[in-house]
């Protein structure tokens, strides 16, 4: 529940329900100057009304966090309540509301459509001040309220683009940290197999050939029971037994580690905090299994971070039945159907091109639900 709530306290929002709770104290403590639309008795409570149905479509859409035509449908209808509101009385500043209204239509409109809307909004206040309110300089009124918009529409536009910016810098950095951990731990496990492939094949054919020419000294009758000769034997045993040792210890190191992967990928992402459950040492067989899995992560991480807002990321990886499966979950708050988009059809294009699979659902709570599974072997 607290995830779906926290949007309703960030700073933008708390400016806005000061703002509100400003103009509110001039509605509830002056008597209601109608323009003559509807009857007296009827003005003050229609207008309070007005003003709380306003705040509440403000924090559902922050609850919600909707966009597109559903968002802009919500906006339009404060848009409509803060005109209705000036149309039917004259309070000097329940004009702030359409800068509250503003701020958010500037995040969420093309350019051409926002300016459309400003004119469009600022003729209607025009009309209002010059037939309802019979102020004696209405455009003088109207320049004064379009200045502070137009202001709180350029903010807004640099705060959301700066966001944006952000949001594909992070991804671009995540993919080269991921495309650089990739390159370096496949060139470090390929260096590992040619050292144990010279190791196996050169020196210790070498010191095979060593052992049967000392094996031959030993049964010659001149030399038979040399204390040098035997303990040259001695000596090369040992050290195709050490070569072979260190060659099976290599091996077992063949393929790539996940876990310094994983955690090299979201070190950079101050949201969400990747929560990593693996056992140690786990590694998959092949570059391109390391590939899936940690695009896997990567796209769990931008969706949960340009999307949900989330401030947590799970992540659990087992064996289990010859497959290696990865458990995500978040603490976002979107809301709504989960729709495979770019990012989570290349992931699952991935992981069938290797033998595995994905499944996404949106929780109750918001947050993203994801199981991705790939064959343990190569």
């Amino acid at each position: 529940m607290w995830n779906r709530l926290r949007p309703l306290l960030e700073p933008l929002n708390l400016a806005a329900y000061i703002a509100w709770l400003a103009i509110g104290s001039e509605l509830l403590f002056n008597a209601p100057r109608g323009t003559g639309l509807i009857d007296a008795p009827a003005l003050w409570p229609t207008v309070i009304a007005a003003h709380v149905a306003f705040i509440a479509l403000f924090m559902l859409r922050s609850v919600l966090c909707v966009d597109g035509n559903r968002g802009i449908g919500i906006v339009i209808a404060q848009l409509l309540l803060a005109l209705g509101i000036i149309v039917l009385a004259r309070y000097g500043s329940t004009s702030v509301l359409l800068i509250i209204v503003m701020a958010q239509l500037a995040q969420m409109l093309s350019p051409v459509r926002l300016v459309l809307v400003f004119v469009a909004v600022n003729l209607a206040m025009y009309f209002a001040y010059g037939q309802l309110w019979r102020a004696s300089s209405p455009l003088f009124t109207v320049l004064i309220g379009a200045s502070f918009q137009l202001f709180a529409i350029v903010t807004a536009w640099y705060a959301y683009t700066a966001q944006r910016s952000r949001d594909v810098l992070a991804e671009v950095n995540a993919d080269l940290l991921a495309t650089r951990s990739l390159l370096a731990e496949s060139a470090r496990d390929s260096e590992r197999l040619r050292i144990s492939r010279e190791l196996h094949d050169v020196a210790g054919h070498k010191l095979t050939a060593l052992k049967l020419n000392l094996g031959a000294l030993q049964r010659q009758p001149a030399l038979a029971g040399n204390a040098q000769v035997d303990l040259c034997a001695k000596l090369a045993d040992e050290l195709l037994g050490d070569i072979r040792a260190v060659v099976q210890q290599m091996r077992l190191h063949d393929g790539v580690q996940l876990r310094e992967l994983i955690e090299r990928l979201a070190a950079p992402f101050p949201k969400p905090r990747l929560r990593l459950d693996m056992e140690a040492g786990l590694r998959v067989a092949s570059f391109e299994q390391a590939e899936a899995v940690l695009r896997t992560v990567q796209e769990a991480l931008t969706n949960s971070a340009r999307h949900g807002g989330a401030e947590n990321l799970w992540l659990t990886v087992r064996r289990k039945d010859g497959q290696l499966r990865l458990d995500l979950r978040d603490d976002g708050r979107g809301g709504g159907e989960l729709r495979f988009g770019n990012g989570l059809t290349g992931m699952r294009e991935r992981l069938e091109a290797i033998g595995g699979g994905v499944t996404a659902e949106r929780r109750e709570s918001g947050g993203v639900h994801l199981e991705a599974w790939l064959p343990e072997a190569a």
